[in-house]
């Protein structure tokens, strides 16, 4: 029997009463009538095969679920919203040479973070940092490897079944298949397609048309079966899906930044109408808030820090998001020792589930804080602190490349292993070289450059 994860309403309600609390509701009676039914609050671990529940409890679940979007909350919550337009973008793309080398480099930045993160994915922070010291790469500088790994210890912290055939020092061969380089894929697509201008509907349409369901996850998986149910965006997001406010749209984010450099107003703005299709509130903030800071590193001026400055306004300043990211800033700005802020961090916002938008946010504004925009010191900071590891790495890296401005600036341990080639299901991506995906990038933002200045009143 095929039991589909991320999807069934059983598993989905314990996800749901957590989202609830975080929106204000109060699902306290909603919660004991689930317990008192014989529902759990947590799903099963990764790889467990728990026994089917009865159709009476399923569909009880699906009658919580829509018990439980119909709750009112406790307290006014900011709105899902569009970019503030007194943002303004600088205009302009610069020259257009000097703009390829920093997509190139934020193309290899974003792989190789993603890689960096992929064995480790899962893991709890003590194992992350166990495994590291083991093989005397602590605090994390290189690739991590199971050579000479105590047995006891790779037994008691696994490495991530999925990628670990591919992701060791002593195993990587080119850039495995990830969600996190999907969607880029699939956005570059998007907007060859429609341009600066397509909607929400012309995301479903592509997902539906070239994204395989299986290579979906949480909020992105929930949308995708809304799709096929025929509900329609932005719908998609909220129907039975408490994943709303993880991390799946900032994760597709970094397209919408690369194509608007220097306008992070214009990136936001792109990045909200692709994340309104699968998430709300702080999931489509931290989108926002990615695309703002990678198309103000993308301009090629200013440091880390102002990037991230820029990407916050364009947020909700009274949002969870925005104060997440503050705190995170604040924390590496104060403190040396990096370890400590991780574990401010986890003290802050452990409660969340490791996919939650909200902590992950907070780490990857830290990690670029703290490590003051260097490539290497951005990347190991943003996987050494755990949680959504290869999601953090490759956005962490995205932006670090961006900064450092040139392929040839990323230090060869992290860009040579990728042996230039990124496998994909995606059609028509799979096996396709970094140079020809900044070439692709470059010509798109160049395009969407002239468009938005076209449309700029002149003075």
């Amino acid at each position: 029997m095929i039991r589909l994860t991320w999807v069934q309403p059983e598993d989905l309600v314990g996800h749901e009463l957590r989202q609830a609390e975080e929106e204000g509701k109060d699902a306290r009676a909603i919660r004991s009538r689930w317990l008192a039914a014989g529902g759990h609050l947590a799903p099963a671990r990764a790889g467990a095969s728990p026994a089917p529940p009865s159709p009476e409890l399923r569909a009880f679940a699906e009658e919580l679920l829509t018990e439980l979007s119909q709750l009112p909350p406790l307290w006014a919550a900011p709105e899902n919203r569009a970019p503030r337009q007194a943002v303004s973008g600088r205009g302009g793309t610069g020259e257009r040479r000097a703009l390829r080398h920093r997509l190139h480099a934020a193309w290899l930045g974003r792989a190789a973070g993603c890689l960096l993160g992929k064995p480790v994915e899962k893991l709890p922070l003590e194992g992350i940092r166990s495994l590291a010291r083991a093989t005397g790469n602590w605090p994390l500088n290189t690739w991590f490897t199971a050579q000479g790994l105590p047995p006891e210890l790779a037994a008691a912290h696994p490495w991530n079944k999925r990628s670990a055939p591919t992701s060791l020092a002593e195993n990587i061969d080119g850039m495995p298949e990830d969600d996190d380089l999907n969607y880029p894929l699939l956005n570059l697509r998007l907007l060859q397609h429609h341009g600066r201008d397509f909607t929400t509907a012309d995301v479903a349409r592509l997902w539906l048309d070239e994204l395989p369901a299986a290579r979906t996850f949480t909020a992105e998986r929930i949308a995708y079966r809304n799709l096929l149910a025929g509900i329609e965006p932005p719908h998609t997001a909220t129907h039975h899906n408490p994943f709303r406010e993880w991390i799946g749209a900032l994760i597709r984010a970094d397209v919408h930044g690369w194509t608007h450099p220097g306008a992070p107003a214009a990136a936001a703005d792109s990045a909200y109408r692709d994340a309104c299709l699968s998430h709300t509130a702080n999931g489509v903030y931290g989108a926002m808030f990615a695309a703002a800071t990678i198309a103000e590193a993308a301009a090629g001026t200013g440091d880390v820090h102002h990037c991230l400055r820029t990407g916050l306004t364009v947020v909700p300043a009274d949002s969870r998001l925005s104060r997440a990211v503050h705190h995170g800033i604040q924390l590496a700005a104060g403190e040396r020792d990096f370890d400590r802020v991780v574990d401010a961090l986890h003290a802050a916002y452990g409660h969340h589930h490791w996919v939650h938008v909200i902590p992950n946010a907070a780490l990857l504004a830290a990690s670029l804080t703290h490590a003051d925009g260097d490539f290497t010191g951005s990347i190991t900071r943003a996987v050494s602190g755990g949680w959504d590891t290869d999601s953090n790495g490759a956005t962490a890296g995205s932006i670090a490349g961006l900064l450092a401005g040139h392929p040839d600036a990323l230090p060869d341990r992290w860009t040579s292993p990728l042996k230039n080639r990124l496998a994909s299901s995606v059609p028509g991506f799979d096996g396709t070289g970094f140079d020809t995906l900044a070439d692709l990038t470059t010509e798109l933002a160049t395009e969407l450059a002239t468009e938005l200045a076209q449309e700029r009143p002149q003075p």
